[in-house]
């Protein structure tokens, strides 16, 4: 039988691209030919960051690219600019590419995995008769909330257009985290304007979802029963992983500092902070300085990555002759090896902006939080943390808006000094990594899905 021949196609962000990366990684070693295709800008960078060390299988795995409707100049941090133009230009594009493919020498294109939130990839794969998978990176619970749309509107929660009519709290179902209408997915995102646009692709992507022959998420069940309960044809296949298939994983937009792990080698078992904010968040120098002061007067040592556009300004960021004071027990890189650092005996805490890969990457290694969400879907994945799962500690931000340094000093000294966290961390440790293992749910999934795929 010829091998069948996979498109995977994630939304242009960071973290959208890394697991749908590991599912093909997966797909490939279980003999699939997959073709994983990125906008033209995020290929650049992933093929500048991967240099030499490649982490993709290059015979299973062939990476092109396709224009996202945005001049090279212009920012695709702003949301609702880009979902516009990629709504615009890429249909067209993928559909040539498709045809291309197809009618060249090789295989044609038997199945596309496409991202849950561009849910005009899969309205072109319809059109084309090709078989199709919803694929969402993040938890079940903010997909569960998304295809909730009609009835939040009904309810009177949010109005027609996603705005809402006033400030509540809301809970879809018992044992789900509470939500506040502020944090909706579309309604912490830029203007009101761009917040409308997510709005209304998010309601066309729900109705390409619901006829899709798959609808995959990143997560396991035993993470969150009440969010897979709620909304059954959400199929857990994750936590997707590089060390579950003892590989490495690949797709990052910066290059990784490997040097980080070796000097991780000399700390103290459970002694680090590890500080990382993800692709996203950016700080205003106050901010970053009251953090900085807080990891300095803790007198513990930390790892903390500081992306060169971290801060919004050009000059250095740092309090003045800080570098020099804490060099002795810290190490400041402008991107880690992150599942590799997690996994580190070393590391006592991950202070994160939980977005759903750190949040992840974080339980699977039994690592207890502080929650610093900046964005979309890391205010629910913070609840989850501090309210449902109980890893981890929010902070509470002074009447300027500003998580001060003796608020980061308080919680961080109260989470390592409360055994309690590391224990409770340990136990969702083995429930996520039961699921991916021989008998668990996402096992299941996955071994389904590959018959699938190959019927």
């Amino acid at each position: 039988m010829s091998k069948q021949h996979i498109l995977a196609i994630p939304y242009p962000a960071q973290g959208h691209v890394i697991p749908l990366m590991e599912l093909s990684q997966c797909l490939a070693n279980h003999g699939f030919k997959v073709t994983f295709v990125n906008t033209e800008h995020n290929h650049k960078r992933i093929m500048n960051a991967l240099a030499d060390e490649s982490h993709i299988s290059r015979d299973h795995i062939h990476l092109v690219s396709i224009p996202d409707g945005l001049e090279p100049f212009e920012d695709r941090n702003e949301a609702g600019r880009l979902s516009e133009a990629m709504q615009r230009v890429m249909p067209g594009k993928l559909e040539e590419l498709i045809e291309k493919i197809n009618q060249g020498e090789g295989q044609k294109i038997t199945c596309v995995i496409a991202d849950q939130i561009s849910g005009w990839m899969l309205e072109v794969v319809e059109k084309m008769k090709i078989r199709r998978v919803a694929f969402y990176p993040a938890a079940a619970a903010v997909l569960a909330l998304k295809l909730s749309v009609p009835k939040l509107i009904h309810e009177g929660i949010i109005n027609n257009d996603g705005t809402a009519p006033k400030g509540q709290m809301f809970q879809l179902a018992p044992n789900m985290p509470i939500m506040k209408t502020e944090h909706l997915l579309w309604l912490c995102i830029g203007d009101l304007t761009t917040q409308k646009i997510m709005f209304q692709a998010m309601v066309r992507s729900n109705k390409a979802t619901l006829a899709a022959d798959w609808l995959l998420c990143n997560s396991a069940y035993d993470l969150e029963p009440a969010a897979f309960t709620l909304a059954p044809q959400i199929l857990p296949i994750g936590p997707l992983l590089a060390s579950n298939r003892l590989g490495n994983s690949a797709g990052y937009f910066w290059p990784q500092d490997l040097t980080c792990l070796n000097w991780l080698d000399q700390q103290p078992p459970c002694s680090v902070i590890y500080v990382a904010f993800g692709s996203f968040t950016v700080f205003d120098r106050t901010q970053f300085q009251e953090l900085a002061l807080a990891l300095e007067l803790s007198q513990r040592p930390f790892l903390w990555v500081v992306r060169p556009d971290i801060t919004d300004k050009t000059s250095d960021p740092y309090p003045e002759g800080y570098q020099d004071r804490v060099a002795s027990r810290s190490l400041m890189v402008g991107w880690a090896p992150q599942q590799k650092v997690l996994a580190h005996p070393s590391i006592a805490c991950f202070l994160s902006h939980c977005g759903w890969n750190s949040t992840i990457e974080g339980i699977s290694n039994g690592v207890p939080f502080l929650c610093w969400p900046y964005f979309a879907d890391q205010f629910l994945n913070e609840s989850y943390i501090c309210d449902v799962w109980k890893v981890g500690l929010k902070f509470n931000k002074n009447e300027s808006g500003i998580i001060t340094q003796g608020e980061i000093m308080n919680k961080l000294d109260q989470l390592l000094g409360d055994e309690g966290f590391k224990a409770r961390a340990s136990e969702l440790k083995e429930l996520a990594m039961t699921s991916v293992k021989e008998g668990g749910q996402s096992n299941k999934t996955f071994k389904n899905f590959i018959e699938w795929m190959k019927s």
